[in-house]
């Protein structure tokens, strides 16, 4: 596989603040043939008890899959004539940043983009231990050791298809020689013949449950097909190899035995690359033209995908994302900080679409989704084979459920997160005492206090940080068990903070332990390639990374939570698992590239370990009392983390009204996430990333942190954070005004708690989010498909649009109507229902609604019991 090259911008201050677009191959298209004695006609063949695939000849030949409850209806088929499984060799090039990724294609070294199908078998169990010595049949199966039955081979759901054949590279004519002036000195140069390859590929199919096919893509040894005019290598006259790099890079190719060798003009001393193997696949399938993208994890600028080409890395989202003039700087002072669209903690390679359909990839290999033809999806795969799922569902709704299924889903969160506001805050003892009375002035109801700073607090270029040193500072926090049992005493649960990483303390007063140079010692931290701790660049300072693949660092880093646990904290936010480097050196010896998207997973399954070991080796009323449950939030995710992570957060959007990384994009990430998967979501209130600049400012105003507090007080956490620089933002505790609209807020929050309590449980059994974009539910209303962050469902039975502009006190609602339901406003009663002469079964109607602060635009379905509730709910708190 050709080498990864990765550069280091960390500390690269000036730089372009308008960075291109990472380049990446384009499009790839190639032709389809057959072999016409074995697959001369239209055929079906079975996969397993409930899935079919259907052969076309037609127009060069297609491939089709239906489930049998309705055969007719395609949920996945191919481009007739085109190639669905291409492969090539390409360099590739890392620009890596303070946990930022930017990946890009280099030279393509070859490509393979013609496929052939030689045949279409269905095979039984029988037929693997019939044919046990051929290699042809059994090397089609991931995990074959040609030794009897693939493990694979599920009986359950025989039979299972292989679809065999062969890629290969059509041969290029010689380039014409040109020529080069050097003064009066006439260079002679041209390129040779690129080699044709070919290479056998399988296609398996087989049925992993009622409403999923699992599919594989796999190859074999390459047969290197050389013409004889390759040997003449370079042709070059008056000159040397290096000034050939004047005119353009070229590539040329000599025979080996294995593999072959690739030289480029980048390597003076002519040194050889040997390439055995693909680290590129593409897949290629027929998308309609109407049809609608959604998911791929949590995104934050877009709900819809047709159109762009999504890549899939867990990396920082970025500061500013787009949004103006914060990205421009974040790009001038710190190479791409800014990130862009595309750029999120918890990517996920998941979509599904408008027309019911489905697909996810397994593994933990980058890959990005082409979606920018009309009529055709590209999935492109770094590295040398594929895996994922086709799903089948006929909503939204069931389509989750079945992803889910696999995936994994959260447990139920403990009652005690979701009744009241978490309230986040700095400071140490005597400031949490302080505003923990003004709170109680202000009967405001309270689930827990999440004391970030519990560790202590130091002053960087980028704000207040906190040591990361994972003990209580007893010097910030004086009296900390006091303080923890004092809230515990009011049903107050105390919540902290940690991550992954580990700093120096040198220079830290007040310390019991250094972690950092306890880790070292037993050699769990991340290793660089001289084997030598890797010290990784974050923010503002450069931290030591837990190595989770050591089978000695879960254990240890359990004590330092127990120890935490044993102080009487009862929950924390467990952050970062963005950011492991890309040339890291792992225990396990795995490849760093796709161990990165794999970490969040490592770092959520030892805290959610933690979490299920203390409640089964607790005792006495912590045994008995479900109350007692510990809970942790994450913001860096992948595909299977909703398995271990309890819930999330969204990270760190800007204290501002923008689209791509303020208020606006927390509802986009919140519902985009719900639609992937990850069932409890949340974001800080307010915003967290404050600029205080002379030139560039964004701080948080009193009117941007009401109106997030009324929007939070419909997601299943309601929590407060300060932000980097918390003096330099308004605050719940800043004046009369926000304490009283805090207290309203979070009484607003209580009152739906009965349907929070029902919701949450709904999620841990199916898989649904509590916060929900419209499609989730109306999936034929076109109007929905338009939706972004202007509004949803909490569950099904509330519709909330929330006012996310400044100075704004009226919103447009939209109101579906599918099944005849009507609306009723919960602040004035009224019913917003179909008019009488509107058009369309399936479309709703907009209108506009006043929406002051304190009276967010939020309205109950019509007859529903949960409608009812909620309003009897609101006037027992004195808010309606």
């Amino acid at each position: 596989m050709p080498e990864l090259r990765i550069s280091k911008k960390h500390h690269k201050h000036i730089n372009n603040p308008f960075p291109s677009t990472p380049k990446c191959l384009p499009f790839i298209h190639g032709g389809l043939s057959f072999n016409p004695h074995k697959i001369s006609q239209d055929q079906s063949f079975q996969i397993g008890e409930d899935f079919q695939l259907a052969w076309s000849c037609r127009n060069g030949g297609c491939l089709s899959i239906s489930h049998r409850s309705q055969p007719n209806r395609s949920i996945w088929s191919t481009i007739p004539g085109e190639a669905f499984i291409s492969a090539a060799a390409v360099q590739t090039q890392v620009e890596e940043s303070r946990g930022s990724f930017a990946i890009k294609d280099g030279d393509v070294l070859f490509i393979c983009k013609h496929q052939s199908v030689e045949e279409i078998r269905v095979l039984y169990e029988a037929d693997i231990e019939e044919n046990a010595e051929d290699d042809n049949l059994l090397s089609g199966f991931s995990n074959s050791n040609n030794k009897g039955t693939p493990e694979s081979f599920n009986k359950s759901y025989s039979p299972i298809l292989m679809i065999t054949g062969r890629l290969s590279s059509k041969k290029t004519n010689i380039l014409p020689k040109k020529s080069l002036y050097l003064g009066k000195k006439k260079i002679r140069f041209g390129w040779a013949r690129k080699p044709s390859f070919v290479a056998r590929y399988w296609f398996l199919l087989e049925q992993r449950s009622s409403n999923q096919i699992g599919f594989s893509v796999k190859f074999g040894e390459y047969d290197k097909k050389l013409s004889p005019s390759v040997t003449k290598r370079r042709i070059l006259q008056g000159s040397s190899w290096k000034l050939i790099r004047m005119q353009r890079q070229c590539i040329a190719y000599i025979s080996r035995q294995r593999g072959f060798v690739a030289l480029s003009s980048q390597d003076e001393q002519g040194e050889e690359q040997v390439v055995t193997e693909f680290n590129k696949v593409f897949i290629t399938y027929a998308s309609d033209k109407d049809e609608k993208f959604y998911g791929f994890g949590e995104q934050f600028s877009h709900m819809e995908f047709k159109g762009k080409r999504v890549p899939i890395i867990v990396q920082e989202q970025g500061i500013g994302r787009g949004d103006q003039p914060i990205t421009f700087a974040a790009n001038l002072i710190s190479y791409r900080s800014g990130g862009d669209w595309s750029t999120t903690y918890a990517p996920s390679p998941f979509y599904m679409t408008s027309k019911m359909r489905s697909l996810y990839l397994e593994g933990y290999n980058y890959s990005a989704f082409d979606l920018t033809k009309p009529d055709r999806v590209q999935i492109q795969i770094y590295g040398n084979y594929a895996q994922g799922r086709i799903l089948n569902g006929y909503s939204p709704v069931e389509l989750i459920e079945t992803y889910t299924e696999t995936i994994g889903r959260p447990p139920v969160l403990p009652n005690w997160i979701i009744s009241g506001a978490v309230v986040g805050m700095q400071g140490g003892t005597e400031a949490v005492r302080r505003v923990w009375d003004q709170l109680q002035d202000h009967d405001v109801p309270i689930s827990a206090f999440w004391l970030q700073d519990w560790v202590g607090k130091r002053e960087t270029v980028i704000g207040s940080q906190l040591w990361w040193n994972w003990e209580v500072d007893t010097c910030h926090y004086a009296g900390w068990r006091e303080l923890v049992n004092d809230l515990r005493t009011h049903d107050i649960r105390v919540m902290t903070y940690c991550n992954p990483c580990l700093v120096p303390t040198d220079d830290k007063p007040n310390k019991y332990k250094n972690l950092f140079e306890e880790a070292k010692s037993l050699g769990i931290l991340v290793k660089d390639k001289t084997q030598g701790t890797y010290m990784i660049p974050n923010t503002a300072f450069d931290v030591g990374m837990l190595d989770f693949t050591h089978p000695a660092t879960s254990s240890w880093f359990k004590k330092i939570l127990r120890e935490m646990v044993d102080t009487g904290v009862r929950g924390w936010m467990a952050d970062f698992g963005e950011g492991l480097p890309l040339d890291a050196h792992l225990y396990s010896d795995e490849d760093p590239f796709e161990a990165h998207n794999r970490y969040p997973e490592l770092w959520a399954k030892v805290n959610r370990e933690f979490v299920d070991d203390w409640a089964a080796t607790c005792h006495g009323k912590e045994k008995e009392d479900p109350e007692e449950n510990l809970v942790f939030f994450m913001r860096a995710g992948f595909r299977g983390s909703p398995k271990w992570s309890m819930l999330f957060w969204e990270g760190d959007q800007m204290v501002s009204w923008q689209a791509n990384d303020g208020i606006k994009s927390s509802v986009t990430g919140l519902l985009s996430s719900g639609l992937s998967g990850f069932a409890f979501n949340h974001s800080d209130i307010g915003g967290y990333c404050t600029v205080d600049m002379p030139i560039i400012r964004y701080r948080r105003s009193e009117e941007l942190l009401m109106r997030w507090m009324e929007l939070n007080a419909f997601n299943v956490v309601f929590r407060t954070h300060e932000g980097n620089k918390p003096s330099s933002n308004c605050q719940f505790y800043s004046n009369r005004n926000t304490l009283a609209h805090f207290a309203r807020c979070a009484k607003i929050y209580k009152a739906w708690k009965f349907y929070r309590i029902q919701l949450v449980k709904e999620a841990a059994q199916r898989g649904l989010p509590v916060a929900r974009h419209l499609f989730l539910h109306y999936p034929d209303d076109k109007h929905v498909h338009s939706l972004t962050y202007q509004q949803f469902l909490v569950g099904t039975d509330i519709l909330v649009v929330p006012v996310l502009d400044k100075a704004k006190k009226e919103v447009k609602a939209y109101f579906p109507m599918a099944g005849g339901c009507s609306w009723q406003h919960i602040w004035t009663g009224k019913i917003f229902t179909r008019p009488f002469n509107h058009p369309g079964h399936n479309q709703g109607f907009e209108a506009w609604v006043d929406a002051p602060i304190g009276y967010p635009a939020v309205f109950v379905k019509c007859g529903s019991h949960i409608g009812e509730a909620f309003l009897r709910n609101l006037k027992a708190l004195n808010i309606l």
